[in-house]
């Protein structure tokens, strides 16, 4: 996806003047004396206007004797709305996603933990195996250093075998240990199930 020239484009638009201008422009050709007096407006004002626009390929101009007429490309506006339209149908996709694998996730935490929240067994099947850390992760809170004492005896609450679990945090990027110190990594870091 082309997401520079998005942002770009919407950053040139941002400005309530070019608005003005398109709106100008939408009804035909005009050169700029007749836009800046419309809108009440010096020539260099407009023109520095008319130069962002074309930056972003939004208006062109021709040449018709002396004057200089400045064309609305209606061509550009499509494009961008059509790939504004397509980035909110992935975000619905994308959130389709998500609750789809929320209910895979809570289907594995029903098959892999008891009714008083411990861990039956460790899963041997990797996705199943991070949606259970992950789960167990929701205890830990990011910023606070823990010693390797307090992780222990966080994880023995779900299953007795925190050593192993331990070091599943530390290889799945979910904790960063230094000296015994033991932190929570940001999500992105985490390891990912896909």
């Amino acid at each position: 996806m082309q997401l520079d020239k998005q942002v770009s484009f919407y950053k040139t638009m941002g400005d309530p003047t070019r608005l003005k201008i398109i709106t100008l422009l939408k009804e035909g050709p005009l050169h700029g004396l007749a836009i800046a007096g419309k809108l009440g407006l010096t020539a260099p004002t407009i023109s520095h206007h008319l130069t962002k626009l074309r930056e972003i390929n939004l208006v062109y101009s021709l040449r018709d004797k002396n004057s200089l007429y400045y064309h609305l490309n209606k061509k550009v506006i499509k494009h961008h709305g059509n790939v504004l339209m397509n980035m909110a149908q992935e975000s619905k996709g994308d959130e389709e996603e998500m609750e789809k694998r929320q209910k895979e996730k809570q289907k594995v935490l029903n098959n892999f933990f008891t009714n008083d929240g411990t861990l039956k067994g460790i899963p041997a099947q990797r996705k199943k195996k991070l949606f259970v850390f992950e789960h167990l992760m929701e205890g830990l809170k990011p910023g606070v250093k823990y010693e390797e004492k307090e992780i222990n005896e966080y994880i023995k609450k779900f299953h007795e075998d925190y050593a192993t679990i331990r070091r599943e945090f530390i290889i799945n990027h979910y904790m960063y240990r230094e000296n015994g110190i033991y932190e929570v990594n940001p999500k992105e870091m985490w390891a990912t199930i896909e």
